[in-house]
């Protein structure tokens, strides 16, 4: 029986030969599927990867810069509120982060740790069965035992896979929002980027924000 053909009953057949491994495991992936689903809506609803992304932290920028003269704001005044803002954003994006790490790390070791049971059980029902040693009783033990590893390695690998892209989304997220504060607040600078042949100037960058993840 193919298991797309009755996934239900297989997914009740792991759960009877792996026992409660494998349901901690499928209550991991579970987590992860609803994490992952909920990241690709979040992302997707602030437009990240498009210039409506960075719209919020845009603006800001450009209202403080009007600003700056009637409230006597400097440019160190307003890098300082646009990072704390731009800061919280990425924190944001980055909620959830740890949950699917933690899942991609910790899903291998319970497989493994199920694995180890079933081999332990396997031998003590070699060992019980005296001389009459069937080699079909190890054989049985230890694919069984096996199987938590692979399902642990399952949830592991689509669970670390998502979590690299949606890092690698907020990185190019947080480089598009300091390439935009930086053509607002220092445009001889964002220029000199665009053009190679001019002269390049590091004084008073826009800090990026550190990683919250």
């Amino acid at each position: 029986m193919s298991f797309f053909e009755n996934p239900l009953a297989r997914i009740y057949q792991l759960i009877e030969i792996g026992g409660p491994v494998v349901v901690l495991l499928l209550l991991l992936s579970v987590i992860a599927v609803a994490m992952t689903l909920f990241k690709f809506w979040q992302f997707g609803s602030l437009r990240l990867g498009t210039r409506k992304g960075v719209h919020s932290i845009e603006m800001l920028a450009v209202r403080l810069k009007r600003q700056s003269a009637e409230h006597n704001l400097s440019r160190a005044d307003i890098e300082d509120v646009v990072a704390v803002n731009a800061n919280a954003q990425i924190k944001t994006l980055q909620r959830g982060f740890r949950v699917l790490d933690t899942i991609a790390q910790i899903a291998p070791l319970i497989g493994l740790f199920g694995t180890v049971l079933g081999m332990i059980t396997a031998f003590q029902a070699l060992q019980q069965s005296g001389n009459s040693v069937d080699p079909s009783i190890l054989a049985g033990g230890i694919w069984v035992a096996l199987l938590t590893t692979a399902v642990g390695l399952a949830v592991a690998m689509p669970t670390s896979i998502a979590l690299t892209y949606f890092e690698s989304r907020v990185e190019r997220h947080q480089l598009a929002i300091e390439m935009a504060v930086t053509r607002i607040l220092n445009p001889v600078a964002h220029q000199s980027l665009d053009d190679p042949r001019a002269p390049v100037s590091m004084a008073g960058s826009w800090p990026v924000p550190a990683d919250a993840a």
